[in-house]
């Protein structure tokens, strides 16, 4: 490129960019004043209630129960009740039973004269109160299509046993399977053994008796 050429070229470039440098105030102010004049935009939303859906928590568990309780030295007889719990989280709950069973001598009336009681059979019924522990969750499967949930727990409370005209101070232990057939039946099959201090034999003595139920179970 020829001298006097660049040189021309040099003034030019020189000239264009004093231009735009001049230029850049303007457009700073231009740009502070564009909100100033322009009106904000304000959303046009129409705001609507949605009501809430309402789940039903089904703390609650009401049933009934039937099995055996065996009465150490007196064998074993039928027993019936009902229970009331209110699950508290899905892995602990409280439960309230009350039980009746008859109790028979007449293993010792063909011994001893008179037997142990003055009729043959005496009543003896039952109430707790105890706390439970969902230990093993999971399934049972019904066939190769249905699965329905299921949980091992464990459980233990107090309470007292009325037997032979005695109120019997009693400690409950136990465990438990409970099946659920749908959003409110459940299957319930239990052991407990009830511990209480008995004397009727001439000695005071802590009996074990077992007690073996199945029931079921409406959650509300």
């Amino acid at each position: 490129m020829r001298p006097a050429r660049f040189a021309r070229f040099a003034r030019t470039a020189r000239t264009a960019l004093l231009a735009g440098l001049a230029c850049l105030p303007a457009l700073a102010a231009a740009q502070d004043r564009a909100p100033a004049d322009e009106p904000p935009v304000v959303p046009q939303v129409e705001r609507r209630d949605v009501p809430l859906p309402k789940f039903p928590s089904r703390d609650f568990e009401a049933g009934s129960f039937d099995g055996t309780y065996t009465t150490e030295n007196f064998g074993a007889a039928p027993v019936a009740g009902l229970r009331l719990a209110y699950h508290l989280t899905e892995d602990f709950f409280v439960e309230a039973a009350l039980g009746g069973s008859r109790v028979s001598d007449e293993a010792f009336r063909q011994v001893l004269p008179g037997g142990v009681f003055p009729e043959e059979e005496e009543s003896l019924s039952y109430y707790n109160l105890s706390a439970g522990y969902n230990l093993l969750p999971g399934e049972v499967f019904l066939g190769s299509r249905q699965a329905r949930a299921s949980a091992f727990y464990l459980v233990g409370g107090v309470g007292s046993t009325r037997f032979h005209d005695q109120r019997l101070q009693t400690l409950n232990l136990g465990f438990g399977l409970k099946l659920l057939l749908g959003d409110r039946a459940a299957l319930r099959l239990d052991v407990r053994d009830h511990i209480f201090s008995l004397d009727l034999l001439g000695q005071r003595q802590t009996t074990q008796n077992l007690e073996v139920t199945a029931g079921v179970g409406l959650h509300f």
